[in-house]
């Protein structure tokens, strides 16, 4: 059996028992999203298919929604060509703590879209960007596919030629966003929310300052009018978000339990840009999203599957709360580390007694005390379950080198705010912090590629590495050199 419509419409039920299906005509729910499209997502990625795809399911099932979702992937071509075979279906499985599995075919992906301005696919887009029941457009296109320079503050190349050729010729991700969002100004310039939900503290800001960023320089150019700056400050809203849910890689063992149920080519493959995709996801049964509600132009009823909507204060809050303090962090700290010494899987280090101190003494003693309480998630409570429950979980297959991966992109942001809070406070000694600096020390050692018993190590995909390696001196075995004889 291969997961496709005709196994959906042909398969007996009491043959599809282990598994939850869609409860709904996914024939007319394609044909109404693509005559009226109401949420675009960019970005193809695990934690889209394993969580924001399944809550539409979820609405659609109780026939709270009657359309979809389409996506559009503007990084990895080959993603959309793999899961098109699969006729848009994800099989999502949820690995609980207890051992237990849940395993859903999750269909509520009407379409997956390339952001290719040589194919057909992005004349489609352009027609979804006209359509006024566009409510929304969602983001997971990872952190830094928000930076248009680099850490120099230097433009990328893509990003001034596009500066220079307009909204018609834009090559960049975010600039064929920003074009796309050209066509719908010209259109009828209704209001649209463009929502972040990548894993970064004020994403919203973020994404707002990049597309502002495109549309100014448009106008210094004259490729633009003046309208058009006004339209997206005005009738567009980029609401901030906090999303929160691990989906490692795909699993091995997953594959080999969806095919022991019957199913065919379930295979994992990495693709030409170092991507892992296969017709399932699988991720651990915590998840949070917090979006600050605002969308002009409405939004589906997502506070009806658990979602939380409110103001942008207890959004900042709470993101904060997890990305500088009470889980990324944590995440950095075992991912350095977990590849000095060899580790291959999050929960194993777990069980080591230094590691877990380690990320105990990170979280407790030196990332709580900066927290604000953002009331609708407590965070004492929250940092709990990641250390007690979350990290241990052995049927997590998350690994500290795909963890590792884009690092220099995330230790400002994931230890930055706490640094700078010891800095600000009167009652807390910046000198007093210990594993901070020995995260970043460990990075830098980290860099070498060689691991704690002396052996050559894959150093995981970051944009800076070339860059990085030139920096660091590094031979092992060399006896170190106490600073204070230099």
């Amino acid at each position: 059996m291969r997961l496709t419509n005709e196994l959906l419409e042909q398969m007996p039920l009491d043959e599809l028992k282990n598994f939850k299906i869609p409860e709904y005509d996914r024939a007319k729910v394609k044909e109404k999203t693509l005559s009226e499209p109401t949420w675009l997502q960019l970005g193809a990625g695990n934690i889209f298919r394993a969580f924001l795809a399944t809550h539409q399911q979820q609405l659609l099932n109780q026939g709270i929604e009657d359309t979809g979702i389409i996506v559009a992937e503007g990084y990895d071509y080959d993603i959309v060509d793999i899961l098109k075979t699969y006729d848009d279906l994800t099989i999502n499985v949820l690995l609980h703590s207890d051992g237990s599995v849940e395993k859903e075919i999750v269909g509520s992906i009407v379409d997956y879209l390339k952001m290719d301005r040589n194919s057909q696919d992005f004349n489609r887009l352009k027609e979804i960007f006209r359509a006024p029941s566009l409510q929304m457009v969602s983001l997971t296109i990872t952190e830094k596919g928000y930076s248009l320079s680099n850490s120099a503050k230097a433009y990328f190349p893509s990003v001034l030629s596009d500066f220079t050729n307009g909204p018609d010729k834009a090559e960049s991700y975010l600039g064929k966003l920003v074009a796309l969002m050209h066509e719908r100004f010209l259109a009828n310039a209704t209001p649209l929310a463009l929502v972040s939900m990548d894993n970064m503290s004020h994403n919203g800001e973020k994404l707002q300052t990049a597309v502002l960023t495109y549309a100014e320089k448009w106008l210094e150019n004259d490729l633009v009018s003046p309208e058009f700056v006004d339209y997206l400050k005005e009738k567009v809203t980029f609401p901030w978000s906090m999303i929160d849910k691990i989906t490692p890689r795909p699993d091995v063992t997953v594959q080999h339990l969806l095919e022991e149920a019957g199913l065919e080519a379930m295979s994992p493959c990495e693709t030409e840009k170092h991507s892992f995709v296969a017709p399932y996801v699988n991720g651990e049964e915590t998840e949070y999203l917090v979006i600050e509600d605002l969308f002009p132009n409405g939004r589906p009823k997502l506070e009806k599957t658990g979602i939380q909507f409110t103001d942008r204060g207890t959004v900042n809050k709470v993101e904060t709360m997890k990305v500088t303090t009470c889980l990324n962090p944590l995440h950095t700290c075992l991912a350095v580390f977990g590849c000095l010494l060899d580790y291959h899987s999050i929960h194993s280090e777990m069980d080591d007694n230094e590691l877990r101190e380690l990320v105990k003494i990170l979280g407790y003693h030196e990332g709580l005390p900066v927290v604000v309480d953002p009331v609708i998630l407590d965070p004492k409570q929250f940092l709990d379950e990641v250390i007690e429950k979350r990290l241990p979980n052995i049927f997590i297959p998350d690994t500290p080198q795909r963890i590792a991966t884009d690092t220099s992109q995330k230790l400002a942001v994931r230890f930055g705010e706490t640094v700078k809070a010891y800095i600000s406070s009167d009652d807390l000694n910046v000198n007093e912090l210990k594993v901070i600096p020995l995260v970043f020390a460990g990075w830098l050692r980290y860099l070498t590629g060689i691991n704690d018993f002396g052996e050559p190590f894959k150093v995981s995909p970051d944009p800076l590495l070339e860059e990085l390696n030139l920096s660091v001196g590094f031979e092992f075995g060399a006896e170190a050199i106490d600073p204070a004889l230099t």
